[in-house]
């Protein structure tokens, strides 16, 4: 097992590496950050200034190796935009976003597993056809579009939630609420699927031959090897998240990163957007390798060698 996560280990950091290496050619591609660092009337010969000055003028490979230099020492370079490091900006985005990864996670396990779990236990019943409902408004309405429903609903006419805004539990409901709609609808239909084939197996007959208590063959035998496609797409969910519901944190004015990627490729703000993407790698590669560990947590016949 340890031998195994060293593996994974590695193979994250290389993975991590290129995701960095991509995301630096690809934003120096998007355009010139010293026409908007410099007023309208700055000319030409300002503006190689400043680009000698940030390294600008030297060939793609060479600024490459520096910034992979200085990313050994932890150091992704000082935002064009706030004058100051990069890191601890995305830094500072990414509680935010964690906060709402983490409520909409919630909100599509709670809604998503119990629907699914009902619609594989009665199919055509009233809990699978809610649940039909439920996921094809999830799966089929992007969530901004969502979010923008519920504003317009919830806050503009019942009055009951802010429309937008940081800081209060009250704040985090709405886009949670989007967000985790759209999740919901996939860990639907997931665990609907998979509940449906482990129903199935020779392993739940058994257990119901034996006697058991339906509630314990469903829960500890079904439920549990159900669960294993459902984890994975959570991890790849939660990844997606961590690395910017852009559209959702722009409707709800949420200072995530996804506000904050959004803002910075504006404004041409290649470092942090290099370190926002760098973030969000090391956090999907961290999230797929604890879910490779809650596998075989959860299934004693997965073993790692």
């Amino acid at each position: 097992m340890i031998a195994y996560l060293l593996r994974r280990l590695g193979q994250g950091c290389v993975t991590v590496l290129l995701v960095i290496a991509m995301i630096f050619i690809v934003v120096r591609a998007i355009g010139d950050p010293t026409h908007l660092m410099l007023p309208p009337e700055a000319t030409e010969a300002d503006r190689q200034v400043l680009r000698q000055q940030m390294g600008l003028d030297k060939p793609l490979p060479v600024q490459l190796g520096r910034f992979l230099e200085q990313l050994a020492h932890g150091d992704f370079g000082n935002s064009y935009r706030f004058s100051r490091p990069a890191l601890p900006v995305v830094v500072h985005a990414a509680w935010p976003t964690l906060q709402l990864a983490i409520a909409a996670m919630l909100v599509g396990l709670l809604t998503g597993l119990p629907l699914g779990v009902l619609g594989a236990l009665r199919p055509a019943g009233l809990a699978d056809q809610i649940g039909n409902v439920f996921g094809m408004i999830g799966q089929g309405v992007p969530p901004f579009f969502l979010g923008l429903v519920f504003v317009r609903f919830f806050s503009l006419q019942l009055h009951w939630l802010p429309t937008s805004g940081y800081g209060a539990a009250r704040h985090l409901v709405l886009p949670a609420l989007a967000l985790g709609w759209y999740a919901g609808a996939g860990v639907l239909r997931l665990t609907r699927s998979s509940m449906s084939t482990a129903l199935q197996g020779e392993y739940v007959k058994f257990a119901r031959l034996k006697g058991m208590p339906e509630h314990v063959v469903v829960l500890n035998h079904a439920l549990r090897n159900a669960l294993l496609p459902v984890l994975t797409f959570l991890s790849l969910q939660f990844g997606m998240l961590m690395g910017g519901a852009v559209s959702v944190e722009v409707v709800f004015g949420w200072p995530g990163l996804g506000q904050l990627l959004y803002d910075s490729i504006n404004n041409l703000d290649y470092t942090v957007v290099q370190a926002a993407v760098a973030f969000a790698a090391v956090v999907f590669a961290l999230t797929n390798l604890a879910v490779d560990v809650l596998y075989a947590a959860l299934d004693p016949r997965i073993r790692y060698g």
